[in-house]
């Protein structure tokens, strides 16, 4: 173990061979006294570590035992054409449907994809579950890490003989999925150390939770690239063993009791995979349950695990440990030959039962008679401790980092759901979000450009616009496409939450930060870029285009491009968080937002909008600003913008000479009975206001309106979330 993975040095790496070669105890060392061992004897109330001295180590006196007792889940097939299956989330989230399974009673319409399962799992030890493609290897994971409703699960599932609650599942243990999903441009390093910033209680010291990262790469064997960003398909990062490492490190960092991975060696090569299950060895050696999937284990890999669970169709047809296989097959009537691989040999025999009439019938009866007639003696005898005594006694050890050092009746409520509080999850969302951003401004780039692209042909396309009715007309145009490309714009922001969304989900079912955290970083980190586009977009059209207003119309005017991009990208955002495909969120931003433009009273006014489709305009996004800045241009009441024979520009009379325009006045006048004569003013911005039906609602409330509107469209993301990021089976 010690050559292959680097844990702290030749003389910790001696210990683990040592602890390799002793027969399994029902504690080990954990990670948190392994750093003691470093120097590291930082110590705070909230975090009591036993102290190891010389060789000598006081095992833990309360070992716990995971116990599942005949859990059964069956789900509804559904043969009809469902649309909205691109809404469907990755693995861990969504239902799989396995090819093969067993009908549930006499309903062809249910599926029982587990079907009485029972076991039990130790601390110290690797459970792994094994069998074919859609046996039910990741439902059995899914069910015991708390991923399946409950009231869709039948059966029990205790840990030290106490029922496990939800809540306290969440606080205990952690969850590795199955794809790795990690922050492409952040590094080995970094990558764990925000994750010690996550799951590590603030009250910590940085320079220990910098010491427990450290320590970790060395027990996970990455210190050769610590300072490597983790990579993607266009940027070159680690290895594929080496970035399935780190996934299991961001959710090892707390210590957790209980540790499920779905299928960690899967994709990897024999090396890789064999590197990662002695990682995993040594993780249940510190104190903790590691229950994993695993297709078909190896030789060597199989030799580093402690109890397997064969399953097949969502049954078990071999419960025990790897070494009595050979005598379960050879009592069923079925003996393994000695020059073949005992795992490969069973799986493939169960494959082969699969396809005959009575399928594995007699092989889960037989593994049912022979489980009683196998007993296990604990190695702990005496009164049996309680899971608070239990827990309660991990935590003194170091394990469980998590700020708690007392437990009540209430086992869930004794422990802090998170590790940090809100203004703290908050800082480190944005730290990270701000050091992504640095080191990949790809899309905050696009962005940009096409804000200054569209502003400068813009202050070129209307330079210097003029007061007459024309340049009315062109001022009146210029707003509504200015509106409308700032929300068009904002729709390059649809990729940024979809990339992160199954790191969100995956950090988030397991408590390492609150909803509510990610939604308030989201919001604040996303201001600064906002008010460069809206200020570059401003300076570049406002002065060229020659507004009204002065300096303090430029302020107004900005304002509102803030406001705008503000709503804009909050409307976005909350589109990616209940559309989970870019192409469609693409098609449906792009849709709404040509609605909102029509419905905005620039094509036709409100006045003239049907009363039916009223409501459609109260609700475009695009109205609220394109009436501010019409009104902040318009709104002087001493400025003209038509005057005696200007008014007959719009008109086929423009041909007319002015002299005879005068006349026409003149008999106007007449006709009126009022003096109208050449410098007359015939049209204020207010008549230009009344006729554009903007009106109805004055500019402050206007800006009211939009940054509201910005604030809704967050609490509807974070809804969002809340409803659509349960991470749990139906």
């Amino acid at each position: 173990m010690a050559s292959d993975i680097p844990f702290l040095g030749p003389r910790q790496a001696m210990e683990i061979q040592e602890l390799s070669r002793k027969p399994k105890r029902s504690g080990s060392r954990t990670l948190d006294e392994l750093l003691q061992r470093v120097g590291d004897s930082t110590n705070d109330e909230h975090h009591r570590v036993v102290e190891v001295q010389g060789q000598t180590f006081q095992p833990t006196l309360v070992p716990f035992t995971l116990s599942f007792h005949n859990l059964t889940y069956s789900v509804k097939i559904s043969r009809k054409f469902r649309p909205a299956s691109c809404f469907s989330s990755r693995s861990g989230s969504n239902i799989r449907e396995p090819p093969s399974g067993t009908v549930a009673g006499n309903d062809p319409r249910m599926r029982v994809l587990l079907n009485d399962i029972s076991g039990e799992a130790r601390e110290g030890e690797i459970l792994a579950v094994l069998g074919a493609s859609g046996s039910g290897k990741s439902t059995l994971i899914d069910a015991l890490a708390n991923r399946i409703s409950r009231e869709s699960l039948k059966g029990t599932i205790s840990l030290n003989g106490e029922v496990l609650e939800s809540k306290l599942v969440k606080v205990i243990s952690a969850y590795v999925m199955q794809d790795d999903l990690l922050f492409p441009m952040l590094t080995v390093e970094e990558t764990l150390m925000f994750s010690a910033e996550f799951r590590l209680p603030g009250t910590m010291p940085r320079s220990r939770k910098r010491a427990r990262v450290q320590v970790l790469i060395d027990q996970l064997g990455l210190r050769s690239a610590a300072k490597t960003i983790i990579g993607d398909e266009g940027h070159r990062g680690v290895s594929g063993g080496e970035r399935r490492r780190v996934s299991i490190g961001t959710d090892i960092i707390h210590d957790p009791i209980l540790l499920f991975l779905d299928e960690p060696t899967s994709g990897l090569d024999s090396t890789s995979a064999y590197m990662v299950v002695k990682v995993l060895q040594t993780i249940a050696q510190s104190g903790s349950i590691v229950i994993m999937s695993i297709h078909q284990p190896s030789y060597r890999i199989l030799s580093l695990l402690d109890r397997l669970i064969v399953l097949s169709r969502g049954q078990t047809v071999f419960s025990g440990s790897p070494g009595s296989i050979p005598r379960f097959f050879a009592e069923f009537g079925n003996p393994i030959p000695s020059n073949e691989d005992k795992t490969e040999f069973a799986l493939d025999y169960i494959r082969e039962l699969e396809g005959t009439p009575g399928g594995t019938k007699n092989l889960v009866d037989f593994n049912k008679s022979w489980q009683k007639r196998t007993i296990y003696i604990p190695s702990n005898v005496g009164p049996k401790p309680s899971l608070k005594d239990a827990i309660s006694a991990s935590i003194s050890m170091g394990k469980l980092v998590s700020g708690a050092t007392n437990m009540d009746s209430n086992h869930s409520s004794s422990f802090p759901m998170f590790a940090n509080s809100l203004w703290t999850e908050i800082l480190i969302i944005a730290k990270r979000s701000i050091t992504n951003s640095r080191r990949a401004p790809e899309l905050f780039v696009v962005r940009f450009g096409a804000v200054l692209v569209t502003g400068m042909i813009l202050a070129t396309m209307f330079r210097k616009l003029d007061n007459s009715p024309r340049g009315i007309q062109e001022r009146i145009g210029f707003f509504a496409f200015a509106m409308s490309t700032t929300f068009y714009t904002c729709a390059e922001a649809i990729p940024i939450f979809l990339l992160q969304r199954y790191i969100f989900m995956r950090e988030t079912a397991y408590n390492a930060y609150r909803r509510s955290s990610f939604v308030l970083s989201h919001a604040i980190t996303s201001i600064p870029s906002l008010l460069i586009l809206s200020l570059t977009f401003s300076a570049t059209t406002y002065w060229a285009v020659g507004l009204d207003g002065g300096t303090s119309g430029f302020l107004l005017f900005s304002t509102f491009m803030l406001a705008s991009f503000w709503v804009g990208s909050s409307f976005v955002t909350f589109l990616s968080g209940i559309i989970f495909n870019v192409m469609m969120a693409y098609t449906i931003v792009v849709a709404i937002l040509a609605y909102f433009l029509l419905f905005s009273g620039f094509f036709i006014t409100r006045d003239r909008i049907p009363p039916y489709w009223i409501w459609f305009h109260y609700a475009s996004l695009v109205k609220y600003p394109y009436q501010g800045v019409l009104q902040n241009e318009f709104d002087d009441p001493s400025k003209c913008f038509v005057r005696g024979i200007q008014v007959f520009d719009e008109s086929p009379l423009k041909v007319v000479p002015d002299q005879m325009k005068l006349k026409m006045l003149k008999s106007m006048s007449k006709a009126l009975g009022m003096n109208i004569t050449g410098s007359t003013c015939l049209t204020t911005g207010e008549d230009i206001l009344k006729q554009s039906g903007v009106t109805d609602i004055n500019k402050w409330s206007c800006l009211c309106i939009i940054v509201a509107l910005g604030f809704f469209f967050r609490i509807l993301f974070y809804f969002a979330l809340l409803l659509g990021s349960k991470n749990k089976r139906r």
